[in-house]
């Protein structure tokens, strides 16, 4: 394997899990020194035992793995082939056939060896490996050579070494690495490149499959890197075959491949863009070291990205030996110009290379990061003239140039208008998910219950179980009866259920994508209500951007969402396993943890990674056949989730500051950002315009009602008489109170049943004293709102009782003031049918 990362200290490393050694393997030349140096491969000898009795004591030794093979042919085809190879070797000097093998050269020609020992023998035209190959197999197997490592992986002759390992030297270990590959759903090609791995590591050090050390296995799998080119030769498979079946000293590293990367240090992040102005380079490094302590990595690695690749080295693309700060107006203009586009190459299969072009949507945090170099350099100048003062220059970008306002707007628009199109086909989704798990795991469950060969239905399809399996001889596989693609049915079950739990967990929560991977079953809590002794069950999301730790409240669906994940992860014996994930954006592994979004892989299991969910949310969406207003397939990504949670809080009611801490945003006008996607001001001050002109009604719709119409009308009026008075509900318009009119601000009360209204609010406070009294908090609250009602009725009733029983003197108007008033009015035109109940509506104020 080959890699690079930071250094590892011993007492690090030392303190470290066997998967945490397993993801730091290797980083750099120290930590692979310190790992080869706890589990150092075996030496190999000059002499040893098998390797010095004469060639008459090898035959004989032989013999009985010769005369085991099935036919006598090939018995007779066998003992020629070891005579040829024991000839050859017999003819260079040496004590012992270790020696006569190492004075041969063969180890320096593996391609040529076989041809050497034909040729020997009389055989030159034979081609190279023809009849001696699996004799010398015999004898490495035997242990009386034992070719070098790079030897063994590059013969093309020893294609069969496993299986000669297992019929002459090892037969229990190498049926035991079998069994474990039947164990761990191991597929045909990758347990034929392991267990021949296995077999050259017992080839190269000797002794038996249980003897192979971890520093045998880290040194194959360094050299197999080193020369092959496939992922498949390159797996380490075979180490976790060896560590599942006990071979590996306990404490020894669960090595994989590594696929993660490190933080690069400043000088890593400059000279990764290839800049040639070494003054400049020393000067961004120094920058980006200035800055480093008060920003996070991902921050600085886009900055380095910004002012390196996408600044300077620009610059010296267009204008070669540019070694200064101080920019000529054009050239700065011109380099303004280009940052705002950007330029992509595409490759075709015949080699053909296109560029497009196409408007740079993050161009305002490269030109803002320049003009922030500038200043800060001229800003640290007047501290420190002798190290910055000679890079001060005038910044070639003005505050007018960044844009950054208009850039947030149009972010913004575009992210609205993504909301606005995915907020209807959400339930689609949620829908389509749960479909596609539950159909998936019938598949699969008819599918181990039908003997192969046999075709079954479920969910709907009719398939027929595979009787020959295309790449693993224990997965489930199906395919169509009338022929097609093979289907692997655990896979597509495993796909369907990820894709359904990140997709709800996502929706119902709201958290970013790199807190769904570090949830834990430690984020599942409970809390108990002082008063009432409830368990209400909370959800501690661990911070990710804002380094400040929440809790949300789980919901029934999310809790059978959640129980469905546990149930799913917990190994046999109920616990769940401790995995270490890799945090992408700081680029460092966080310690073991039992994390939910795991699933097993070889012996162990491993966090499910930020991409998979991106590339299952993504496949998910295409048999959904979810389009947008343009007919164009939707994608979620999983922020969309995000802003389709705070979006849906926010306009059912929640307050800004609640959605604020639910959500995790550090600033509030973050959140009041969401609230712009559906303005609730312009939408309700447009429906009461659209209202007010609707009451303008054309002279036309005065028409006659009908007898229909006109008794629906007055039955209005008929049925508004209550128990305390009268209701004045509009005409057609339903009770908001749900006839509870003791809270109904429209009830009209009739002082003539005070009595009563004083009989209601007496046993409201016998029941609230009640509810108080065995804790029922809940019953009380409401009681109390009746209560309130009630005590404002009788209020009203005072009053109006006030009014009728107080004179009121008028007084007499004097003649002057009665001519001031009187007016002529026009001749009235004679009604010929009642008003509509649209009018009568209109007059009556809204109280009928």
């Amino acid at each position: 394997m080959t890699g690079a990362g930071p250094p590892v200290r011993e007492e690090e490393t030392g303190s470290l899990s066997a998967g945490q050694i397993a993801m730091l393997w290797p980083p750099d030349e120290q930590v692979r020194a310190d790992l080869l140096r706890r589990f150092p491969p075996r030496p190999v000898p000059l002499s040893w035992p098998a390797t010095q009795p004469s060639r008459e004591q090898i035959t004989g030794l032989l013999a009985r793995h010769v005369a085991a093979l099935p036919t006598r042919s090939a018995q007779q085809r066998r003992r020629r082939q070891l005579t040829v190879v024991l000839g050859w070797l017999q003819r260079h000097d040496g004590a012992a056939w270790q020696h006569r093998w190492l004075a041969s050269g063969a180890e320096t020609d593996p391609g040529g060896w076989a041809l050497a020992a034909a040729r020997h023998a009389g055989r030159a035209g034979q081609r190279a490996g023809d009849g001696v190959g699996a004799g010398l197999g015999m004898l490495i197997c035997a242990d009386v050579i034992r070719p070098g490592i790079s030897w063994l992986l590059a013969s093309p002759g020893l294609r069969g070494l496993a299986g000669e390992m297992s019929r002459i030297r090892d037969p229990e270990g190498m049926a035991a690495l079998t069994a474990m590959c039947d164990t761990l759903k191991v597929g045909l090609n990758a347990r034929r490149i392991a267990l021949r791995r296995i077999a050259v590591i017992m080839a190269a050090k000797g002794g038996l499959a249980a003897q192979i050390t971890a520093g045998d296995c880290i040194q194959v799998h360094e050299a197999a890197a080193a020369m092959m080119t496939s992922e498949a030769e390159r797996s380490a498979i075979f180490y976790q075959l060896l560590h599942g079946c006990g071979f590996i000293a306990e404490g020894a590293p669960l090595m994989r491949r590594p696929r993660d990367s490190y933080q690069k240090s400043a000088e890593e992040l400059v000279d990764r863009c290839g800049i040639a102005c070494r003054p400049v380079r020393d000067l961004l490094v120094a920058y980006l070291k200035e800055r480093q302590p008060a920003l996070d990595y991902t921050t600085l690695e886009n900055l380095s990205r910004n002012l390196a690749r996408h600044f300077w080295r620009d610059l010296e693309g267009h204008h070669p030996g540019i070694a200064s700060l101080r920019l000529d107006p054009a050239v700065a203009a011109a380099w303004r110009q280009r940052a705002q586009i950007k330029t992509t190459r595409t490759t075709a299969p015949d080699g053909t290379v296109t560029q497009t072009r196409s408007p740079r949507l993050e161009a305002a945090h490269v030109i803002g990061a320049v003009r922030a170099f500038y200043l800060d350099i001229n800003e640290w100048a007047i501290d420190d003239p002798a190290r910055w003062g000679p890079w001060a220059a005038r910044p070639p970008v003005r505050a007018e140039h960044v844009g950054a306002e208009r850039h947030r707007r149009q972010r913004k628009a575009r992210m609205d208008q993504r909301t606005r199109e995915r907020m209807p086909v959400l339930p689609m989704l949620s829908a389509h998910v749960t479909r596609e798990r539950d159909a998936a795991a019938q598949r699969l469950k008819a599918c181990l219950a039908t003997a192969p060969g046999q075709e079954f239905t479920a969910a709907g399809q009719t398939l027929r179980r595979c009787a020959v399996k295309a790449r693993n001889a224990t997965q489930p596989w199906a395919q169509d009866p009338a022929g097609g693609r093979r289907r692997d049915l655990a896979w597509e079950e495993h796909r369907a259920f990820w894709t359904w739990a990140a997709a709800e967990v996502l929706r119902l929560t709201g958290i970013r994508i790199e807190e769904l991977t570090e949830l834990s079953h430690h984020s599942l809590i409970q809390y108990r209500l002082p008063a009432t002794g409830e368990l209400i069950p909370l959800l501690q999301v661990a911070p990710s951007k804002t380094d400040e730790e929440r809790l949300l409240v789980i919901g029934p669906e999310l809790a059978d969402v959640l129980a469905a994940i546990v149930s799913r992860v917990r190994d046999p014996g109920g616990a769940i396993p401790l995995v270490s994930s890799y945090d992408r954006h700081e680029k460092v592994r966080n310690p073991p943890m039992p994390l939910l979004f795991q699933w097993r892989s070889g012996l162990g299991a491993r966090p499910v990674a930020e991409t998979t969910i991106r590339h299952y949310l993504a496949q998910a969406l295409g048999p959904a056949r979810i389009t947008g207003p343009s007919g164009e397939p939707l994608y979620f990504t999983p922020h969309d989730f995000r802003r389709l949670f705070v979006t849906d809080a926010i306009m059912h009611g929640m307050p800004p500051h609640i959605a604020q801490l639910v959500a995790g945003h550090k600033d509030i006008n973050t959140t009041m950002g969401y609230n712009t996607v559906y303005p609730r001001e312009v939408i309700n001050g447009h429906r009461a315009f659209i209202a007010r002109r609707r009451s303008l009604r054309p002279a036309g719709e005065y028409r006659v009602p009908t007898d229909e119409e006109w008794e629906e009308f007055t039955a209005h009026f008929e049925r508004r008489r209550v128990e305390l008075g009268d209701c004045g509900r509009s005409y057609s318009t339903p009770c908001i109170h749900e006839h509870s009119c003791l809270r109904c601000p429209l009830l009209r009360p009739d002082p003539a049943q005070r009595q009563r209204l004083t009989q209601i609010r007496a046993s409201l406070l016998a029941r609230i004293a009640e509810a108080e009294a065995n804790n029922w908090l809940g019953e009380a609250e409401g009681l109390k709102v009746s209560l309130a009602g009630a005590e404002q009725k009788l209020a009203q009733m005072d009053q109006l009782t006030a009014q009728r029983s107080r004179a009121v003197q008028l007084g007499m108007p004097s003649f002057p003031q009665t001519a001031g008033r009187t007016i002529t009015t026009p001749a009235r035109k004679p009604v010929t049918a009642p008003p509509p109940p649209a009018l009568a509506a209109s007059h009556d104020g809204g109280r009928g």
